[in-house]
């Protein structure tokens, strides 16, 4: 059987389930949060990818009892397993975001895993004044849209991944940020960015060294269709007059800075998808990082090999 590599995923084809789902995973998201240990820009906070869905990877509030949630969007069910060896599951079918949180909250009380989320809203989401726990008019998971967001989220991934292995310097995880339901690798120079009082204090650690940033987000109200992006912070001047790969690919204003972004139909589009997507954050990343002069030659690991005589064979 041939998997299609990038199907089609018109973004109003998905809209009521994505926007459930997109809750369900902030529900998860926000628990990951409070147990776990703070980590450099926050890597501590977003989901990671596994065979079937998203994981949180381990937890723990104590340090003796550890936990995971997984959500397996293969079989549509959240899995929560505990180091004692118990476990428990339930589907993700049929549920508003309020029966979703509820049944979250006494699945984790009844494996012994007393947690405590500290703002159970969403976060940055139209309706985020109200808890997750009164939310009924999100409801709709259809399993079909699901399976096809989770195969292209897959594929995005392995993607990024061959994007993160050419770079020698420090590098994020591949992560899924559950706040704006985006898939990203960052990368890091070593140089320390002063921020202003103004600047809230989780932008001032998530950027507080230079980035280029590498991603895929599926939509939103303002970009109704899904994209791949990349965008340098803090953005150094005429970034925007670099040119992009493919001509497709374009410069968008996003508030006072740029984004690089080409359109997931675009890169579907082409003759080798995967090799055009890798090719446009290839020139986005030297773009950002050419023009805030980074060591580029330095930084290089071309086939995530850094031994400078690159012989493989020995």
């Amino acid at each position: 059987m041939t998997t299609e590599l990038f199907p089609d995923l018109p973004y109003d084809s998905w809209t009521a389930t994505r926007e459930t789902l997109h809750r369900f995973v902030q529900v998860v998201g926000k628990v990951r949060l409070a147990a776990s240990p703070r980590r450099n820009h926050w890597w501590n906070v977003p989901l990671h990818l596994t065979g079937r869905g998203l994981t949180t990877r381990p937890m723990s509030v104590d340090g003796a009892l550890v936990f995971a949630i997984d959500l397996d969007l293969v079989d549509h069910r959240l899995e929560i397993a505990t180091s004692r060896g118990t476990r428990t599951s339930f589907p993700l079918t049929g549920r508003s975001v309020a029966v979703f949180h509820a049944d979250l909250t006494a699945a984790l009380a009844a494996l012994g895993v007393e947690v405590e989320i500290a703002d159970p809203r969403p976060f940055d989401l139209p309706d985020h004044d109200r808890p997750f726990a009164q939310d009924t008019e999100h409801a709709t998971y259809d399993p079909a849209a699901v399976t096809r967001y989770w195969t292209v989220l897959g594929q995005v991934n392995m993607v990024l991944e061959a994007f993160a292995a050419d770079f020698a310097g420090k590098t994020s995880p591949v992560h899924h940020f559950w706040h704006t339901f985006d898939i990203a690798v960052t990368r890091f120079s070593d140089r320390v960015v002063e921020h202003g009082p103004a600047v809230d204090p989780i932008t001032r650690e998530a950027y507080s060294r230079e980035v280029v940033s590498a991603g895929f987000w599926f939509g939103d109200p303002v970009t109704r269709e899904p994209a791949f992006y990349s965008y340098t912070a803090p953005e150094p001047a005429g970034v925007a007059e670099e040119p992009l790969r493919p001509a497709a690919a374009t410069w968008r204003e996003a508030g006072s800075s740029h984004l690089a972004v080409l359109t997931y139909a675009d890169a579907r589009a082409t003759a080798d998808p995967r090799a055009t997507v890798l090719d446009f954050y290839e020139s986005a990343y030297r773009a950002g990082a050419g023009r805030a002069r980074w060591d580029l030659e330095a930084l290089a690991a071309p086939g995530g090999v850094t031994d400078p005589r690159r012989d493989l064979s020995r």
